[in-house]
């Protein structure tokens, strides 16, 4: 069996395809052929040394895929062979809240990046009929990360305004399920051709942040005054300020990213006399993916997938997905 393995390095980009062998599925484990992956940001900052907690020694890299169950370990009941199914990025987080210890795919243990897995039953639930393999491998992280936000944490109601920043996969997500839940939906990005294909998804009002710097009063003008009700905000330090600003009164500004780098000079004060909430995501667990997978089915809501990448092509998708230039996400078939 195949897997690319990571070794983390400042430097270089130092992927590795391997021969490995796998164990047999023990109680309570099962097996999954895997068919596709999807990458995000967080698996290039995995593999050049910035993402913390990441398992010593180098690993199979990525959070996120689907495939096939075909070997059940001794009483798992939940699943039977032949079942699609993708894995959670958080393995045992099924309800409740994250623990400090939580495990994570793809960087405190071995992720997804490889032909066969072994995972515990309750780390893999079942997916659509209707979505491809690398539709469904793109679920678990950035699928997660936008629904939390926007319904588990965000309590999204209709007529609502969202404001997501940038056309990567959070916040394509973002947009199709606003959109779903009646939501009015602003987003960003430098490129006026993303923003066309934004609009044709259904965004109600775009924002070119080149050609308007200062977005968050845009952002004021566009919704007379008012601001966004809950801000998507995967810029991190870079973005925040602006976030602030452009947010209600009595807004949420999510954060789960630092895609547009760090600075030292956050205001607070829209926080304090705005009474904003300001709420850090780390994906989400498996019931809140049951209540997503709901939405998913109920309104046919395909994801957006870019680029797709043979398994031997793995070290090409890192490029591209480093270059940033991609629309959605990547994926990789196994």
């Amino acid at each position: 069996m195949k897997a690319w393995k990571v070794i983390p390095n400042e430097t270089k980009l130092d992927l590795q395809s391997q021969d490995v062998s796998l164990r047999d599925p023990a109680e309570g484990e099962v097996r999954v052929r895997i068919h596709a992956t999807s990458l995000n940001k967080r698996d290039l900052m995995v593999a050049n040394g910035t993402y913390p907690g990441v398992k010593e020694g180098g690993l199979v890299p990525l959070s996120d895929g689907a495939g096939e169950v075909v070997a059940l370990g001794e009483g798992v009941d939940s699943l039977e062979l032949g079942d699609r199914v993708a894995n959670l990025f958080w393995r045992d987080w099924i309800e409740g809240h994250l623990a400090a210890d939580s495990i994570a795919m793809g960087a405190s243990v071995d992720g997804v990046l490889s032909e066969e897995i072994v995972l515990p039953a309750h780390a893999l639930i079942k997916i659509p009929d209707f979505l491809s393999f690398e539709e469904a491998a793109t679920l678990p992280c950035a699928a997660l990360t936008a629904w939390n936000a926007l319904m588990e944490t965000g309590n999204l109601k209709p007529g609502q305004t969202v404001l997501t920043l940038g056309t990567g996969g959070v916040s394509l997500f973002a947009l199709q399920f606003a959109k779903a839940a009646g939501a009015t939906v602003i987003i960003t990005s430098s490129r006026d051709e993303k923003l066309a294909r934004a609009k044709a998804m259904g965004a109600d009002m775009v924002i070119n942040y080149r050609i308007t710097p200062d977005w968050a009063a845009e952002v004021q003008r566009l919704t007379d005054g008012k601001g966004a009700d809950v801000v998507i905000e995967t810029g991190g330090p870079g973005t925040l300020n602006q976030s602030l600003e452009a947010a209600a009164f009595g807004g949420q500004v999510t954060m789960i990213g630092v895609q547009a780098g760090v600075s030292e000079n956050i205001s607070p004060l829209p926080i304090l006399f705005k009474k904003l909430r300001l709420q850090g995501i780390m994906v989400g667990n498996k019931k809140m993916f049951e209540n997503m997978l709901a939405q998913i089915i109920r309104h046919k809501i395909r994801p957006i997938v870019d680029q797709v990448f043979s398994f031997e092509d793995t070290a090409k998708a890192f490029k591209t997905m480093e270059a940033a230039n991609h629309f959605g996400k990547i994926a990789i078939l196994s």
